[in-house]
């Protein structure tokens, strides 16, 4: 999907003074963060948007923008029984 904003330019050059991101790569960025934040996207789809290949990429953005992981004990319990049970030590 293709979406095409109006902000002032003085706005514009408010955003776009704090980084030396262009613009529109910087307000996707912006949208895809407060979405994962919010809890509407994953980390994957953080990951298909943005142009991530690997994690360690994704992890360095989220550090470099102050992040935080929606990763939680419960997730960490499920990927442990899944590994468990991948490795056959049920």
């Amino acid at each position: 999907m293709e979406v095409t904003l109006t902000i002032p330019d003085k706005v514009a050059e408010e955003i776009q003074n704090v980084s030396s991101t262009p613009l529109p790569r910087r307000l996707l960025e912006l949208a895809v963060i407060q979405a994962h934040e919010d809890e509407l996207i994953t980390e994957r789809d953080v990951m298909d948007v943005l142009g991530f290949e690997s994690r360690e990429e994704l992890y360095g953005f989220f550090k470099r923008h102050d992040v935080r992981s929606n990763y939680t004990l419960a997730d960490l319990e499920r990927d442990r029984a899944t590994l468990d049970a991948l490795l056959g030590k049920q």
